[in-house]
């Protein structure tokens, strides 16, 4: 659904074009990964700032080390290509999937990347816009699938043409949508966290209390008690919940690995 000269350009080739009613690139790459049948996929922006050469380098490395995914890793030489606060961004999302789920990848929101058939037939995609790049990520750490950068030269957009990237809308919707995977894939992190916030909460409310308590064996803020023992509460609850969801996560993860792994063997034999 590209508003723009996509269309002709491609069909003015030997491209194959097809059509998703529904805009945005996840709403693409899903109907790509579902509709499309090949042994390697090649995922690229078409605007020209990735190097189309560095393709054979990945497919290569792909092959040869039975990787899921290799990750294009941008290497810029002009701040007019890649913006600075497109930088900074791209390290901070980075470094909190690191810390959410393990990661070996520098560069998360790369879009330049080769997949495996096992790979796109194993990931459940579900966004819907530049976020889907997070996505790919963290299927590939949560089931700690093979993957790898290989270093790609990021230029400077082609004259009159402009990105469709919104610095501010898009980072907010990664931001959330690292924040959803992480409450679906790190249950029991997430809700021991929020569970704990709860807990500290609780006790600075319960503390003049319990002291006022102690001394005169009165408890002359009542309302205040019943928002501490309520807090607790609620904390003890969210514990429970993220270890019962953790079990339930831990179910889903093991049913994708087998989709993984049935593909992977069908595709050797």
């Amino acid at each position: 659904n590209s508003q723009d000269a996509t269309i002709a350009c491609a069909t003015g080739t030997a491209a194959i074009v097809r059509r998703e009613p529904r805009q945005g690139k996840g709403n693409v790459v899903r109907r790509m990964f579902a509709d499309i049948a090949a042994d390697i996929y090649v995922l690229v922006d078409g605007d020209g700032t990735y190097d189309p050469c560095t393709v054979r380098e990945m497919i290569a490395v792909l092959q040869e080390q039975h990787l899921a995914m290799v990750v294009g890793r941008r290497v810029h030489d002009s701040s007019e290509a890649y913006r600075p606060g497109h930088v900074v961004g791209n390290v901070l999302f980075s470094r909190a999937v690191a810390w959410l789920f393990g990661t070996c990848l520098t560069d998360i929101l790369s879009g330049y990347r080769v997949f495996s058939r096992a790979f796109v037939k194993s990931f459940p995609a579900s966004s819907s816009g530049f976020e889907v790049e997070t996505e790919l990520t963290v299927h590939a750490l949560t089931l700690s699938l093979p993957v790898t950068e290989i270093d790609t030269h990021y230029g400077i957009r082609p004259e009159g043409s402009s990105s469709k990237l919104r610095t501010y809308r898009d980072g907010i919707r990664i931001l959330r949508k690292i924040g959803s995977l992480a409450k679906n894939e790190t249950p029991l992190l997430f809700f021991s966290v929020c569970g704990t916030l709860l807990i500290l909460a609780s006790l600075l409310l319960a503390y003049p209390i319990i002291m006022t308590f102690v001394e005169t064996g009165l408890v002359p803020r009542f309302p205040t008690a019943i928002l501490s023992t309520g807090l607790a509460i609620c904390a003890i609850c969210l514990y429970t919940c993220g270890m019962v969801l953790d079990t339930v996560t831990k179910g889903r993860r093991e049913v994708k690995m087998l989709a993984y792994l049935n593909v992977s063997m069908s595709s050797r034999i």
